[in-house]
Order: structure tokens, then sequence, then C-alpha cells
């Protein structure tokens, strides 16, 4: 079925629907690009991209299939995909990316210049789009849509959190994960290390979290507006100190407004499997997984106690950062990948560590 790609800046961009299709209604979302040659099915299902509609810039996209193994979350978070050439079949027994999306009643579209769009997005900013069946432009559909430019993502968290507690049972420190939208190979590295892991809601309370008992609190990723959850950041405010804190992505960034830190919108954010990282500290540079649209102002966070562990080398940004004095530390990219390089790993032994070294000075005092 023939479809089109709309961005709120007029732009069009003609392609043929595949998974889930409606013709009677039409997808919208933020688009994003996300420059990674695999993991298609582990992007699909990050709950990071909700909200969003996921641009791959590898032309060609499900030669490999799906299979429940790869899958980050229970779902696809993603509203949409947009590829340029769509593998239709089975391979090695794999279901089709096609069926995958169907199964989760998500629309797709192929047959778009990538590239081109992906150009367009770094020069213009990300914005917000809708994708629809026909083959017609139709001004009426993009008037009548303009007001997703305005859509708030305040929402997004509390959309993909866990409901309830669960636990994921484990011989070594307990280790709380407050779920912002944490992907599952997260949860899979700290039980790797044989750590106690409790999985909490997003909007706990520092009291309830407290009750568990932790050794150590890991703020996870997850989708939106850093500054769009305040409740959280106060609860984390409440937090520091008292155990070791970990946070990636928008973990990392939530723990920096919690110390006073600012965080601002990027151009069009940072998402694939190769940027590159500097730590300070090593001098070592790391390729790294990302995905995130925002990211934390580098001003005055000497004047709070924060030091600046990590940089992007494509632009500068603050990467990671730690606390001069308290037990917390922090990284914008993923440690764990899924999908991209586990170059960076050794951030969840250094989490671990700082656990064992915590409850160990309580020992002796």
């Amino acid at each position: 079925m023939k479809g089109q790609l709309i961005l709120e800046d007029g732009s069009v961009y003609k392609g043929n629907l595949f998974g889930a299709v409606n013709p009677a209604e039409a997808v919208t979302g933020e688009v994003v690009f996300n420059t990674s040659m695999t993991g298609y099915q582990e992007i699909l299902t990050d709950p990071s991209y909700a909200g969003q509609i996921v641009t791959l810039t590898f032309p060609l996209v499900g030669n490999y299939g799906t299979s429940p193994v790869f899958s980050e979350s229970d779902k696809i978070w993603a509203k949409a995909l947009i590829v340029k050439e769509n593998y239709m079949t089975e391979n090695n027994g794999f279901k089709a990316l096609n069926d995958f999306l169907k199964d989760h009643k998500v629309t797709g579209i192929s047959g778009i210049d990538t590239r081109s769009l992906t150009r367009h997005i770094r020069s213009c900013g990300t914005m917000r789009g809708y994708i629809k069946a026909g083959s017609e432009y139709d001004c009426d559909v993009l008037r009548e849509h303009q007001d997703i430019k305005a859509k708030d993502d305040e929402n997004l968290v509390a959309q993909v959190t866990t409901r309830k507690i669960y636990r994921l049972p484990g011989k070594g420190p307990r280790v709380v994960v407050m779920d912002f939208g944490v992907k599952k190979d997260i949860l899979r590295q700290l039980q790797i290390k044989g750590a106690d892991v409790v999985v909490v809601p997003a909007f706990s309370e520092a009291r309830d979290i407290f009750s568990l008992n932790p050794d150590g609190i890991l703020l996870s990723n997850g989708p939106g507006d850093p500054a769009h959850v305040p409740g959280i950041v106060a609860t984390i405010k409440k937090l520091l100190g008292r155990v070791p804190i970990f946070g990636i992505c928008l973990g990392h960034q939530l723990l920096a407004l919690a110390f006073g830190a600012e965080t601002y919108k990027l151009k069009f954010g940072h998402r694939g499997a190769n940027h590159p990282v500097m730590d300070l500290e090593t001098g070592k540079t790391y390729m790294t997984s990302q995905n995130h649209g925002y990211a934390v102002k580098e001003k005055d966070l000497r004047r709070l106690g924060l030091v600046v562990t990590h940089k992007n080398l494509n632009d500068g940004t603050v990467e990671g950062l730690r606390h001069r004095y308290l037990p917390a530390f922090s990284v914008q990219f993923h440690p764990e990948a899924s999908p991209g390089p586990q170059d960076s790993g050794e951030l969840f032994e250094e989490f671990y560590d700082m656990i064992i070294k915590k409850k160990h000075e309580e020992q002796v005092i």
C-alpha cells in the first residue's frame, strides 16, 4: 500500500506501508534517526523510543529476521519505523520484520530515501511528523496535525515504567532499579554480577525505596525530557549520599538535575552504535551505543561538586559525571549496548565495586 511521511515543516517523503496498516489513521510522533547497522529489533523495543518514529539510516533492514531473544522489552515502543528497503521474508527460521510489526500493531514505511531524510533532520533539527496511507499530498491532513508540534512528552515515563515492584533474585548486594523505561540487558548485566535486583516504578517515594534495604540504586534509561518529571528529581535528591547511585542515559540527566545542574534539548540527538566517547580520567576512548535527545549543560558543574568524566568526541557534550565526595556517578551512553559495542561494560564493574566498598566501610564503622 502506498503511503507517505509528512513532516511538520511540510516536507513529504513517499513510500510503501508495511507491518500493521490502518488506512483510516495517521501515525504521529517525533521523527528521529539511528545510525546503527544492526539491532533494529532492540531499537524498536527500547522503551526510550516511546513516542518516536524511528528512521534507520542503514539501507537494508530486516535481513536477519526477528527473535524474542533480541527484544529489550515485551513490546515495540517506537510509534513507527522508516526504512529504505525492507527485507520481507523469514530468515533462518526467524520471524520476518514485517510480521513482527504486525504482531505489535506497528506501522512501517519503506522506499524512503533515509539518507536524505536524515540530512534534512540534521540540518533543520528533530521535528514531529506523521505517516498516512495514500500517495496524494493532503494539505487538510497536514493542517489537522499541526498540533503535534506542541504535543508534550511529559507522560512518557509514566507509560513505560513497571506498574509494580518485581525482583530478580541474586546472592550478591541488593540493587534497586528505578525503572524509567529500563532495558532488559541492563538488568541482565546486574544479574551477571550476581546482584539481587529489585525493580521499582519510576514514581516510587524515597521511603519506599529505602524500605527495600538497597545496597545500591540504578537510575535507568527512559524516554522524554528529564525536566518534565520534577517529582522523580525530588526523590533522587533524597537518595543522594545514602547508597551508591549509578545513572544511565535519562538516569544520568535526572541525577544531574538532582544535584542542581541543567539539561537542554539537542538539535537532532545522539542515536546509534558508533559514537566516540573519551574517558577524561584515563584517556581511553570508547565506541558507544547512544539514544537520547537531551544533554547536561556543562556550566556550573564544578560549583555543584560534579566532575565531568566523559565527553563526546563528535560535539563535546557531557557524557559522564561523578560527584567529588558522594558515591554517585552516571553516563549518557549505554554501557550494556544492545545494540552496539560493549567497550564500556566495565562501568557495571565499577558500580559493583563501589557498592562493595561502601558496605565494607559500614561494617568497619
